[in-house]
């Protein structure tokens, strides 16, 4: 078995949401696709795809393989291109989009110091959470924190965060603490409207079971920060990731709910329409912020 090539074969078919489609774009038979696939599920002794008539999705496992395999597929890519020669530098106008609190709070240090290792390269930054089209609004880069919605798209993992459930402590001296995750349905609120579970909270118990609770309450907005300032105003409990919610605890204006709970990371990824004949500007941003997060990781909750 051909590794690289199963593993190219396999995060095709997770983009493409089937073998069928996967396999026209590979240029190869269904059933070469599906063996591959049956090839590394074995080499894994697991299931990496959940399989319907009507559609192919990851299994838990298959998303997190996916995800690393993409990361693997586009460094070599970037290998070989740098073998290729200097004849695609990166230069030119990039054009990214990032959601405004992720961009202000924890990537602006980093995109200075892209600027500065990349004078030849223009930014032209769009800040904005909600599902672009590439081609349309003319985006090369965005990046997303949590899954990556659509199956067309390539998501290279390029770091995390934490998510931390929180409360102003006027509210929790009103309402009570919650002990427990179940407990929640009871209290105030305030959700996400980006959200990829919608109003469903994950928590993780202390053995690290996977706990999911439906949520509630009067405020729904499409603005983290929003949501948290609200929370420090004694609004309900919200559920951010840390680097908004971080200074607003250390200030005290927040404390956090359910700790011991620590709902999953979320992944940080920097999407593109294609791995096939990525740009060199798309490929050298990636991979600066990729190596940005790994040397300035997200601190622990």
């Amino acid at each position: 078995m051909d590794r690289l090539e199963a593993m190219k074969v396999f995060c095709t078919v997770v983009e493409a949401g089937g073998f069928a489609a996967a396999a026209d774009r590979l240029g190869i038979s269904t059933s070469a696709a599906s063996r591959h696939v049956a090839q590394l599920e074995g080499h894994l002794n697991v299931r990496l795809l959940n399989r319907t008539t009507r559609r192919v999705s990851p299994t838990d496992e298959g998303y997190a393989y996916f995800e690393r395999c993409t990361q693997l597929l586009a460094d070599v890519e970037e290998a070989d291109s740098m073998v290729a020669g200097g004849a695609h530098l990166p230069r030119g106008r990039l054009r990214l989009t990032a959601p405004g609190a992720l961009a202000t709070l924890r990537l602006a240090p980093a995109l200075a110091a892209f600027g500065d290792a990349h004078p030849e390269i223009s930014l032209d930054i769009v800040l904005s959470e909600s599902v672009v089209d590439f081609i349309e609004e003319g985006i090369d880069l965005a990046i997303r924190v949590g899954r990556v919605g659509s199956d067309n798209l390539v998501a290279r993992r390029i770091g995390g965060a934490h998510l931390i459930a929180a409360a102003a402590p006027a509210y929790l001296s009103t309402r009570g603490t919650p002990r427990r995750p179940d407990e929640l349905p009871a209290h105030a609120c305030l959700t996400y409207a980006h959200a990829a579970s919608g109003n469903v909270w994950r928590f993780q118990d202390p053995a690290g079971e996977v706990v999911e609770v439906r949520v509630a309450g009067r405020v729904h907005a499409n603005n983290g920060v929003l949501l948290a300032e609200m929370a420090a105003a004694g609004c309900g409990i919200t559920m951010a990731p840390d680097f908004i919610l971080e200074p607003m605890l250390r200030e005290g204006r927040l404390v956090p709910v359910l700790a011991e709970w620590a709902p999953p990371p979320l992944p940080i990824h920097a999407v593109y329409p294609s791995r096939r004949h990525l740009s060199a500007k798309v490929r050298a941003m990636s991979s600066f912020l990729a190596d940005w997060f790994q040397q300035a990781p997200v601190s622990s909750p």
